[in-house]
Order: C-alpha cells, then sequence, then structure tokens
C-alpha cells in the first residue's frame, strides 16, 4: 500500500464495537483470564496486554502504524521525544562505552549526550555531519551506535545517510538517526541502512501542538546485525532480569522487545494512551502537511534568500545551498519539510527581529500548523559557548523558523516587516 493509505489503515483491526476511529484505552490495567494466562504473558509464552506501563491498546495501534510508515519492524512509544532517545542509546549501551554524535543537534540532544549521558557513565564524541569520514577515527572497541539528524535543527543539514551507515556496517556499530523534521512522509532513513530511528512525535506527527510523545523504530533483520555481535552481550547473554531470557533466541523486533520489557518496565517514562491517539489523528493528515509545509518554507527561504539584510540561508529545497544534493537524493520529491534558518548581523539584530514579527510566534517548538519562530542562541542553545555554537552551526545571529500551514504571501509580509524594522 501507499504511504497515505497506511497511514490511514495500518495497525488497527476493527474491534468488537467496530468502530472506525480507533478507541482510546484509557486503563491502567487489564483482567487475565486466569492464573495461567498471566503467568504466560509475563513468561512471553502468549501476548498480550499486562499493563499500560508495558503496552496499551490504544498505544500498540500507533506504533504499528508508525513502525509501517517507516518501513520498520516495530515501534516503541516514550513519553517524549527525549524519552526514546535516551531508551534508543541506553538500549545500545552502557557505563563505560562511548557513543558518536553529529555535533548538529537539536540543543537538548547536545545536553542529554553531552552531560546526562555522562553522568550514566557513557560518554559521547562529536563528528561533523558534513563530514563523515570523521567518524572512522572515533569508533574504538566500546563503541556502541552512531547518532544523528536526518535533517538537521537548527543548522538544517542534510546527512549522508548511506555514507554514515556505511562506516558503521563496517565496524558492526549501530545507527540511531533522529528523523523528526523530515517525518518518514518524506525520508525514510532504514531504506538506506539506518538502524534504528527515532522521533519526537510531538512536532509534526501531532501536528498542532497537542501532546508530548515520542517513539523510536528499528529495521527489519535487525536481529541478524546484533546476534553474534561482540558489542552488544545485552541482547546475546542472558539477561537476570527476565528469567535468563535471551533476546536474540525470540522469534520478534529484539531492539525494541528488549527496550520495553527493561527500559520502559524500569524506568517507566511511557505514553499516555490518549497522546497516542492523538498521534494517530495527526498521523492521518501528515503525507498532505508534509507537502503544503514544504511548499510554503520554500516561499520563504526565496524570499529572506533575495532579501539584503540576511546574510545566509539554510533551506535544503534552495538549489543554492550545499544541502541541495543531499535533499534530491535522500527526500522525497526533494522537499525539504518546513524548518529552516536564516543569518543576520548578529545577536541583538536577531533578537529585534524577533520581536517584531506578528504571525510568527515566538515558541521553542516545531511541527505546529501554526508558525513559530525561535532564537536558538538564547534559548534552545543558550547553554552554549561561543565556539560550541559556531560548532554546531548555531551562530548568535541565527533565526529558526517553522514554517506553518499559513498563506506563504502573509507569513513573507510579516517577515518583510520585521526585517525593515
Amino acid at each position: 500500500m501507499q504511504l497515505q493509505t497506511e497511514a490511514l489503515h495500518a495497525g488497527y483491526d476493527k474491534d468488537t464495537q467496530s468502530t472506525m476511529a480507533v478507541p482510546i484505552y484509557q486503563t491502567t490495567a487489564y483482567e487475565f483470564r486466569d492464573v495461567e494466562h498471566a503467568a504466560n504473558l509475563f513468561a512471553l509464552k502468549e501476548l498480550g496486554n499486562i499493563y499500560t506501563r508495558l503496552n496499551n491498546p490504544t498505544t500498540d495501534v500507533f506504533e504499528k502504524r508508525f513502525a509501517q510508515l517507516e518501513g520498520g519492524a516495530a515501534g516503541l512509544a516514550g513519553s517524549s521525544g527525549m524519552a526514546s532517545i535516551f531508551y534508543a542509546i541506553a538500549n545500545a549501551a552502557e557505563s563505560g562505552d562511548n557513543i558518536i554524535c553529529a555535533r548538529q543537534l537539536y540543543g537538548g540532544t547536545l545536553t542529554q549526550a553531552s552531560f546526562t549521558l555522562k553522568r550514566f557513565g557513557i560518554s559521547a564524541r562529536y563528528f561533523d555531519v558534513q563530514n563523515p569520514s570523521e567518524i572512522e577515527a572515533l569508533i574504538d572497541d566500546k563503541t556502541k551506535a552512531i547518532f544523528f539528524e536526518t535533517l538537521t535543527n537548527p543548522s538544517i543539514d542534510v546527512a549522508d545517510i548511506a555514507a554514515i551507515t556505511a562506516i558503521a556496517k563496517k565496524h558492526g556499530v549501530l545507527t540511531i538517526v533522529d528523523n523528526t523534521v523530515a517525518t518518514p512522509v518524506l525520508c525514510r532513513p532504514l531504506e538506506h541502512g539506518v538502524d534504528v530511528v527515532v522521533h519526537s512525535a510531538s512536532k509534526y506527527t501531532t501536528g498542532q501542538g497537542l501532546a508530548i510523545g515520542g517513539i523510536m523504530v528499528e529495521r527489519q533483520g535487525l536481529v541478524d546485525f546484533i546476534k553474534g555481535n561482540a558489542r552488544y552481550p545485552q541482547f546475546n547473554e542472558p539477561d537476570e532480569s527476565y528469567h535468563g531470557l535471551v533476546y536474540v533466541d525470540v522469534p520478534l523486533p529484539i531492539f525494541t522487545l528488549r527496550a520495553r520489557l527493561s527500559l520502559l518496565r524500569d524506568l517507566g517514562a511511557v505514553v499516555s494512551p490518549f497522546n497516542s491517539w492523538l498521534f494517530i489523528q495527526g498521523i492521518e493528515t501528515l503525507s498532505l502537511r508534509m507537502r503544503e509545509h514544504s511548499r510554503n518554507a520554500l516561499a520563504v527561504a526565496e524570499f529572506l534568500e533575495s532579501h539584503p539584510l540576511v546574510k545566509k540561508v539554510n533551506y535544503p529545497g534552495l538549489k543554492s545551498n550545499a544541502n541541495y544534493a543531499n535533499a534530491q537524493r535522500y527526500f522525497e520529491n526533494g522537499m525539504s519539510s518546513g524548518l529552516l534558518s536564516f543569518e543576520v548581523e548578529n545577536f541583538e539584530s536577531a533578537k529585534k527581529i524577533v520581536d517584531a514579527t506578528k504571525l510568527f510566534s515566538l515558541v521553542v517548538n516545531i511541527g505546529d500548523s501554526k508558525s513559530i519562530i525561535t532564537h536558538p542562541a538564547s534559548t534552545t542553545h543558550q547553554q552554549l559557548s561561543q565556539e560550541e555554537l559556531a560548532a554546531c552551526g548555531v551562530p548568535s545571529g541565527l533565526i529558526r523558523l517553522s514554517i506553518g500551514l499559513e498563506a506563504s504571501e502573509d507569513l513573507i509580509n510579516d517577515l518583510k516587516a520585521a526585517l525593515s524594522v
């Protein structure tokens, strides 16, 4: 089936009530038929509902539908995009290990990798996403994952996915990619060799800024890569916390299974059934919205590129952009989502322009149906030094725009007025 059809039907077999809309199963627990049934569920001899911290029928539809959109084997939802990133990394690495990350990452992800994971004993090493050849020198026998974004936020770079995954495969290292900005409508990283995809569903998936949640999706056949791979003993040796279960011996997608049975079970950052239901509603219109976001963003980018006060526009849909070739290679029909950024002279000029806009809302979010403006150097990347800002592609005069579904002419007029103040 085509992606738009899957977005409307995948993962839901109408229940006994034959509801057209996926029901919200707003419950914490489920009744077992008898003691044997309960024991079989806990021993994985039988699959079914146990407790909403582990699984839920509404969330199950969300996970299956999103996994099908990405072309993956299975999905695991979390309470936020940051929770899903943490689960993906913690599922692959433990104290004493390291991960290799692109420098060009969302500010919250950089903080998690550089500080929070460090306190768990997992160190981060960094490469320039524009130069994947830097990765190989960073890999050692303790490297457990290479993490990057398909379309970086807010530097708006497009990763050379195939080049990065080729290096990872050579060394037997998992790749984890954040596909939040592109969404599976525009980019399907698993088709280009990525092992695990993560998303903040709080962005384009919901589409209206209504709910916080995240999801990870593993590729088909990932077990074959992990089985016997000395980097990942946690999948190949008995799990003492789960009756000696050896994950590579289970006939299920094992990366999301271990994250569910270990991390989701023990850490509990689980998405609510109601939020899963909201994400399902958003998925149904995702294809339509991403096309319109991309069309509007290209029009705004072309206007900004022609403005004398704008030093640089970062949008891979522009033929002049250094990322244009990668966007044409990896993104559906070259559509480049609704996120763009542009540079003006300095920090103060950027603040003045942001404050002068009327139609754009000053919000630290993206992917809303309403357009958003952000000054990363004073908000999402405030914790970074000037040198660190430059290294991750976020100079102090950078302004990030999340282009919504308004008429592009109105958005351009608002920016034109703000730039003239």
